[in-house]
């Protein structure tokens, strides 16, 4: 097949990489892919020096550009200005995938000739930062939708009426991230993702990790995110990694005994399914992705959204567990995480295309 996918902006965040993924995997099947974007975005000054006064420090241009296409080697094509995407500037396809809400409302105005037209879905983007009732309107578009976890699956035909959606859970990468049979660690030791947007839920984690600290005074945290954290938000005991290289992730969580994720709200959220391929067990909130894969005391224990008391005594089940019982949840963590491959994600993925194909010859978008 030609396939078009339209980034609204090519990033290091994981749902970039997720359709990085899906992008080179594509290629290597036999089909011919076309990324279009609009030009990399940079920070102004006035982003820079608000960051400085937060503490976030100055953030270097060439950090600023990278990218997930770049890193797995996917030609992105550029536009000339910050504008949407039009279809005079994408070529005649088979498929013409939209990745995020803006996107969706540009390639619902593309001739048919420019593909059947796929949305795909790894978030519900209703948050107040964005124009609510346009988003909404995205997921009612005559579009294919391919989404990423159960919880967007069950969204999509329940509150959008759409009875035809492609269910294509996310993988891991088992070449990048894997550890041998391992033990507990001497120092109890936590793991988490940094994240300055408020629906990640460090204010959370923060107090969670407090607690845990006070019953395990030498508990040890180790985390790393994509933004640096703002000046005095971290005890002096945390060890923080600004973007690390993708094989450096794999040695931050194979030191963990535990992985915490206390999002509000999550498509899919792949560092504790990476977690897991290292061997880690992961306490969450009931949010998409660990829903689905994590099974309460086999690999990892599930909370509810905001729920600080319950995820620290889950935190404290995990860290205080016996030998024989951590190895249990990490073995069961470990299968979990291999079971499903990215190859077998992108045969879902290909058959959701083709299902597109499909649809749109028998005019049933």
């Amino acid at each position: 097949m030609n396939i078009t996918i339209i980034m609204a902006n090519a990033s290091m965040s994981g749902g970039v990489r997720v359709c990085a993924i899906y992008a080179k995997k594509l290629i290597e099947r036999g089909h011919h892919v076309n990324v279009i974007a609009p030009p990399k975005k940079l920070l102004t000054f006035k982003q820079q020096l608000k960051g400085l006064i937060k503490g976030a420090g100055w953030i270097k241009v060439a950090e600023q550009l990278q990218n997930h296409f770049d890193l797995l080697g996917v030609k992105v094509t550029y536009l000339e200005s910050n504008r949407p995407v039009t279809g005079d500037d994408v070529p005649d396809a088979d498929v013409v995938i939209a990745t995020w809400w803006e996107t969706a409302e540009w390639i619902a105005q593309f001739p048919a000739s420019k593909g059947a037209k796929v949305y795909f879905i790894q978030g519900h983007e209703i948050f107040p930062w964005l124009p609510i009732e346009r988003v909404r309107k995205t997921y009612s578009l005559p579009l294919h939708k391919i989404t990423i976890s159960n919880w967007l699956l069950y969204l999509m035909q329940n509150t959008y009426q759409d009875s035809i959606v492609s269910l294509v859970p996310n993988s891991v990468d088992t070449d990048l991230f894997f550890a041998p049979l391992r033990s507990k660690q001497i120092k109890p030791t936590l793991g988490f993702l940094y994240s300055n947007a408020e629906l990640k839920g460090i204010d959370i984690a923060l107090r969670v990790i407090e607690q845990v600290k006070k019953q395990l005074p030498e508990l040890r945290v180790v985390c790393f995110g994509s933004s640096q954290p703002l000046k005095n938000l971290f005890p002096e005991y945390f060890e923080f990694e600004y973007q690390p290289q993708q094989s450096r992730l794999r040695e931050i969580y194979e030191q963990c005994d535990v992985w915490l994720c206390c999002s509000r709200s999550e498509g899919f959220h792949l560092p504790p399914l990476e977690a897991m391929a290292c061997r880690c067990p992961v306490v969450s909130t009931k949010v998409g992705g660990p829903e689905d894969i994590i099974r309460q005391g086999e690999n990892g224990f599930l909370c509810e959204i905001d729920d600080v008391n319950n995820l620290t005594d889950a935190v404290m089940r995990v860290l205080g567990s016996t030998e024989q019982e951590w190895l249990a949840l990490s073995d069961e963590a470990y299968a979990t995480a291999t079971r499903y491959s990215w190859d077998d994600a992108t045969e879902l993925f290909e058959q959701g295309l083709t299902l597109a194909v499909n649809r749109q010859q028998n005019n049933q978008l």
